[in-house]
């Protein structure tokens, strides 16, 4: 179970790196939920991942237990994600209604720098 929760993750990295690296908006913003999935799934790895396991250690418990604290901060995690993707959605769906175009030109600023500096502003 372990090998296969490890291949998840590092899908779920490897497919959020490739997307951020887009010259898209919208594929950037895919990219990171898709890094934050990836996080949220290694934190709850990091509790130990017990089959039939009670969450909490009590006196009828076994040796096994898995670790609340961490679905806990995974819990709060996805919550926070949800919310800054949702902003994120927002204003990337301004900047494409104002600019008609969702690409990240970042040769557009170079170019409008090296014009101002040849008129002397």
């Amino acid at each position: 179970m372990e090998m296969i929760v490890a291949s998840a993750i590092g899908v779920l990295t490897a497919g959020g790196i490739y997307l951020i690296l887009r010259l898209r908006a919208f594929p950037v913003i895919l990219g990171m939920a898709l890094l934050s999935y990836a996080v949220n799934v290694f934190l709850f790895a990091t509790g130990r991942l017990a089959v039939n396991a009670p969450p909490v250690l009590n006196k009828y418990a076994d040796v096994s237990y898995s670790d609340p604290l961490p679905q806990a901060l995974v819990l709060t995690a996805i919550v926070i994600s949800f919310g800054m993707t949702a902003v994120l959605v927002m204003i990337a769906l301004g900047a494409y209604l104002e600019a008609d175009s969702d690409e990240i030109n970042l040769t557009e600023a170079d170019d409008d720098a090296s014009t101002r500096e040849g008129q002397g502003a």
